[in-house]
């Protein structure tokens, strides 16, 4: 039996990203059919951003992939229940990029939350892309965000939609994740027990992040409206002003706030000891064990520290890993861009 380093299998510490799905809750089959899933709606929507690509959103990609990263290490509290939670960012990634451009964001965060940091799985990474990043930026956006945006925008649909699309959203990830342990045969997750813990727990979780997304997107409405807006004129401040502004924001979410993040097991972990009474699953089999040896070679800084106990680890991994984020959110834009030009140069 071979015991992953990843959320489902290990105690939960102060600093760690545990939203994610490890590889021990996943057959091969069902990790490679997500593979396939998610990577349909990248292409998809590598294309749509080649279509209409804008410049002027390149920075703005960054940062903001950046800002997500970072607040994912702040897990906070869910009272009474002793777990807690922290911000996907699919919602407030899809409002102000559009659901192709958030879409891809999700993938760079998620990728190197994976590669970089070990936080979930190689083999989970297909679904953790598909529970947390297609529901919030399609179904999200297009379901709930637009629909109430239809006839104009205030902050009072600003707010109800963002609870509202983080909710729903949420709901669908956790359910999710509940089908694919169940097809994997995950035999100590029962559907029923299981579901029973996860729906609840991420109600309160989306709920929370629902309040946090609107707060963010209200700033961006009385700053910079036409980051929400493409019609709105009434600028408080410039472009670079409000990047700048994000970017420090970002250090010190990831720096700093990123130390007071709450020690309680994430949703998903609390849900899982609250069906199987352990802290900890196993997996085993030659894909499980190869991945599991890639990852430990790729993760430069496991678990977001230096590999004790030093506080020093989480600040730097959230200042590098932001930093990182930005520059492959930049990177992928500018490349979808270079695309879109030599397209148009051959037609």
């Amino acid at each position: 039996m071979l015991k992953h380093k990843n959320t489902s299998e290990r105690k939960f510490d102060k600093g760690e990203n545990t939203m994610h799905m490890a590889d021990a809750l996943l057959s091969p089959a069902v990790g490679g059919a997500m593979y396939a899933a998610s990577a349909a709606a990248t292409f998809y929507s590598a294309k749509k951003i080649k279509e209409d690509f804008n410049p002027k959103k390149v920075p703005v990609m960054g940062v903001m992939g950046a800002f997500v990263f970072a607040a994912q290490m702040i897990n906070f509290s869910i009272p009474v229940t002793g777990s807690s939670g922290h911000i996907c960012g699919g919602m407030l990634l899809a409002a102000i990029l559009g659901p192709y451009a958030a879409f891809m964001t999700m993938i760079a965060i998620l990728l190197i939350q994976c590669l970089m940091f070990a936080d979930g799985g190689i083999l989970a990474l297909g679904c953790n892309i598909w529970n947390m990043a297609f529901y919030a930026c399609f179904f999200g956006y297009f379901c709930v965000y637009k629909p109430i945006m239809k006839n104009g925008m205030t902050r009072g649909k600003i707010i109800l939609a963002s609870v509202l699309g983080c909710i729903l959203s949420l709901q669908l990830g956790a359910f999710s994740v509940v089908l694919e342990t169940t097809v994997s045969g995950i035999s100590e997750l029962p559907f029923g027990v299981f579901v029973a813990a996860m729906q609840p727990i991420h109600l309160a979780i989306g709920a929370i992040e629902g309040l946090i997304t609107a707060a963010v997107l209200v700033f961006i409405y009385q700053t910079r409206p036409e980051l929400l807006d493409a019609e709105a004129t009434d600028n408080k401040f410039s472009l670079k002003k409000v990047i700048a502004i994000m970017s420090i924001i970002v250090v010190l979410v990831g720096g700093a706030l990123s130390l007071a993040a709450s020690s309680n097991p994430d949703g998903l972990e609390w849900s899982i000891g609250r069906v199987t009474g352990k802290e900890e699953l196993e997996a085993d089999g030659n894909v499980h064990n190869t991945l599991s040896n890639v990852q430990e070679k790729t993760a430069v800084l496991p678990d977001y520290s230096f590999g004790n106990e030093s506080v020093a680890g989480t600040s730097f991994s959230g200042i590098v890993g932001s930093a990182v984020v930005a520059v492959l959110c930049i990177l992928l834009s500018v490349i979808l861009g270079v695309a879109r030009k030599k397209k148009a140069k051959t037609e």
